[in-house]
């Protein structure tokens, strides 16, 4: 039997709501056999809750000749004292990076870090972070947020990347506003990342996801950034988006400034086949205690990966 569209996103929308009840997180990850069944189905999607277990994948992706990038998967801090702890951890990430001599990018939500709370928090501690991922011999890489939250982002990030240039950020190619910014930001020479962008958005913000308008939106500012020479990483585990961009662009995306970037769990085949093509290529690592949001939020992104999660429970294994 076939599922329709409309059922995809009928259950695509009820994953979403699943990823905001509070309540339902609380009395799953309370129950012990809860805890473990959520935990199996969320690790292709996280490599575990602390630093050692991003680490130690950052390695086994860099044995299959991927570079990394490293997030501290978090919710949005509404408190200074949380964000300045969530700072600290991230700080600690640089540093255990740097003290390894692993290639790494660092990526965070600034809303992670208490540009929430107010813009000068956000300033102080992406400023600290983008630091240490110096001393480190990295840079960072700012996540893209919701589009109520895209003027903060940006402003953020301009400001930061004054102090250090290096700085790259994310743009998602759905946003009706983003070629205006690619010209704001493509100035300067930190990296782009783009993405597809999977925030719940208006009509008259975004293209639907995945609608023809929206491909081509991508395909755009994938040309105009790797045709100008701009540092991106094409960001997309979507292998018709991927196929699409090689018909267009061809040897041009072999270019020393082009990356290939796909999230972990998500499009290991393709990014491996990738790289034997000689692409250059990315895996983009989470890690952290508070994965919930996050994994149903990537489950949502495509319905069909609900059934990859009922495989991943291997009841027979906590049964026995």
């Amino acid at each position: 039997m076939t599922t329709s569209a409309h059922d995809l996103m009928r259950a695509a929308d009820t994953l979403r709501a699943l990823a905001l009840d509070e309540d339902l997180k609380a009395r799953t990850l309370a129950s012990p056999v809860g805890a473990a069944l959520a935990a199996r189905a969320a690790r292709r999607y996280i490599a575990g809750e602390d630093v050692d277990a991003a680490l130690t994948l950052l390695d086994a992706n860099a044995a299959r000749g991927h570079l990394g990038s490293v997030e501290l998967v978090g919710e949005s801090v509404r408190e200074e004292g949380v964000a300045d702890q969530e700072t600290a951890r991230l700080v600690e990430l640089a540093r255990r990076i740097g003290d390894s001599s692993r290639t790494a990018t660092i990526s965070f939500d600034l809303s992670h870090v208490g540009a929430v709370v107010s813009p000068e928090v956000g300033l102080r501690n992406g400023l600290a972070i983008a630091r240490a991922a110096r001393e480190a011999g990295t840079h960072i890489m700012v996540s893209a947020e919701g589009s109520d939250r895209t003027d903060l982002v940006l402003s953020l990030v301009e400001r930061i990347a004054d102090a250090f240039p290096e700085t790259g950020v994310t743009l998602q190619a759905r946003l009706h506003r983003t070629p205006a910014d690619l010209l704001r930001l493509e100035g300067r020479p930190g990296p782009i990342r783009l993405v597809k962008g999977a925030f719940l958005e208006p009509a008259g913000v975004a293209h639907a996801r995945d609608s023809a308008p929206m491909t081509a939106a991508y395909v755009d500012a994938a040309t105009r950034l790797v045709r100008s020479g701009h540092r991106v990483n094409l960001a997309t585990h979507d292998p018709r988006l991927v196929a699409r961009l090689r018909d267009e662009l061809g040897s041009e995306l072999t270019g020393e400034h082009v990356e290939f970037e796909m999230l972990q769990g998500l499009g290991t085949e393709l990014l491996d086949g990738l790289r034997r093509e000689g692409f250059a290529t990315r895996e983009y690592i989470v890690y952290g205690p508070e994965w919930w949001l996050y994994v149903l939020n990537r489950m949502a992104e495509h319905p069909e990966r609900v059934i990859a999660a009922l495989a991943d429970l291997d009841l027979g294994a906590i049964g026995g």
